[in-house]
């Protein structure tokens, strides 16, 4: 458990980074805090690993002050992951991992080690072990950094932007699979983001700051969405609050329509009375819309024929994710996926919104 207990912290002149902040970021749980630029965020999270020091007040980890603990001894049960990782760029992948355990001495052996189990549960290849940073990409440097945050199995982790410097489909997998991690590994985490979504997602409570480092709000995602507590916190979190809200609402086992498909490799179909067809590969997964209209009769399918920007629903999922995955596609029609990424079938958005009507508004 961390608590900020009245913490505050101000700079020569007047300026207040954070003031009197009142927050508790229970253990094994992920606490966000999030707001517009100014508001305190980074300062906040620096202030429990004592890089920055408050002005007045405390910060607890569990039932002890951490002003009464050496720094580097504090510092030891705290993972830190940041925006561009900040590796070595002349160490290798594996001496990355393993630079905090070589700093507490451990073994070089068994500290390598430990980094190859690492570097596997973040999802890298462990062929990276023996590359550069340099020789990686921006999302694979991240894992790293995640990975050497891991290190030494530290009780508490935090992370201050650390996917915003990817791109959105990069920034995603890596937000799926932090949250793989998780729950597996339990670990007290406060992370720090501008994105309203990436906190949503993320956390299991969220902390609204204003500028001025003051706390608006403390709430689950779910309340932040239905009862935003006034008219600040309302227009951060956006007028699509509401569609958010969705992410937190199943539907269920969603009625589809059977669609017709082509698989990779085959021949366009002839005689189809729609624009656009599913293609599905071998093993029957969606892999895009192919829009008929647009080819000459008689070729054959091929990847670069596809249209991939449309999102898929897994049964079960949310209506979030069914309505998106309509409004996604070029057809109109939602498609729908097993938990093996088959395909189901396809629905549509009128569909989705009797479902959402029937079930009432998202609270």
């Amino acid at each position: 458990m961390i608590r900020f207990d009245h913490a505050t912290k101000s700079y020569p002149g007047g300026t207040v980074a954070v003031d009197d902040l009142q927050l508790e970021a229970p253990t094994g749980q992920i606490t966000v805090l999030v707001g517009p630029s100014g508001c305190g965020k980074t300062t906040s999270l620096r202030m429990i690993n004592r890089m920055i020091e408050p002005t007045s007040g405390k910060v607890w980890l569990d039932d002890t002050d951490t002003a009464s603990m050496p720094a580097h001894e504090l510092r030891r049960q705290i993972g830190y992951v940041i925006q561009h990782a900040g590796l070595f760029p002349h160490r290798t992948i594996v001496d990355n991992v393993a630079t905090v355990p070589f700093l507490l001495g451990t073994d070089k052996k068994q500290a390598r080690a430990r980094s190859m189990e690492l570097l596997e549960r973040v999802g890298l290849d462990p062929a990276f072990a023996k590359r550069y940073p340099a020789q990686l990409s921006g999302g694979q440097q991240q894992r790293v950094g995640v990975a050497r945050a891991l290190a030494a199995d530290p009780p508490v982790m935090l992370m201050d932007e650390p996917f915003s410097a990817v791109d959105p489909v990069v920034r995603d997998q890596l937000q799926d699979e932090f949250l793989r991690l998780q729950s597996d590994l339990g670990k007290t985490i406060v992370f720090v983001t501008h994105d309203i979504d990436e906190a949503i997602k993320l956390g299991d409570q969220v902390a609204v700051l204003r500028v001025g480092g003051t706390l608006a709000q403390l709430a689950t995602p779910r309340e932040l969405l239905s009862r935003p507590v006034d008219a600040f916190v309302a227009g951060f979190v956006g007028r699509d609050r509401g569609y958010r809200a969705l992410g937190f609402t199943q539907s269920g086992s969603l009625r589809t329509h059977e669609e017709p498909t082509v698989t990779l490799g085959d021949p366009l179909p002839s005689g189809s009375d729609r624009d656009w067809v599913l293609v599905v590969d071998a093993a029957g997964a969606p892999q895009g819309w192919l829009h008929l209209g647009d080819q000459p009769r008689g070729a054959v399918v091929e990847d670069r024929m596809l249209y991939r920007g449309g999102t898929l629903a897994t049964q079960g999922g949310t209506l979030r994710a069914a309505l998106d995955a309509c409004l996604s596609s070029p057809s109109g029609r939602g498609v729908v996926v097993d938990e093996a990424g088959r395909l189901i079938g396809t629905v549509t958005a009128r569909e989705v919104l009797d479902l959402i009507e029937s079930q009432g508004t998202p609270s």
